[in-house]
């Protein structure tokens, strides 16, 4: 992919969904809700703060996140469907 995000947005692709409930129940794919969980792809230089001095962000390519339910833009890149977002829309890392 060729594609690298300004300042403080980074790149997402979202982590499938279980198929199945704990209990063993299978989810039909129009009652899915889309995951909140992905792995960012790509990320930005960073944000300035108001002195002008570069911040980078915390997150990295390849760190798996936790996002809200609406966050981000939607996009379709080489054929990929991913989602574009402020490190600010990020609730967390998982499993560091």
């Amino acid at each position: 992919m060729k594609f690298r995000p300004l300042h403080d947005r980074v790149v997402v692709r979202r982590l499938e969904s279980e198929e199945k409930t704990k209990g063993g129940i299978i989810i039909p794919e129009t009652a899915k809700e889309k995951p909140q969980e992905g792995e960012i792809v790509a990320v930005g230089s960073g944000a300035r703060d108001e002195h002008g001095k570069l911040v980078p962000l915390d997150v990295k390519k390849g760190d798996k996140i936790l996002f809200g339910k609406w966050s981000g833009t939607e996009v379709k890149i080489d054929g990929v469907d991913l989602l574009i977002m402020k490190e600010s829309d990020i609730m967390g890392v998982i499993g560091k």
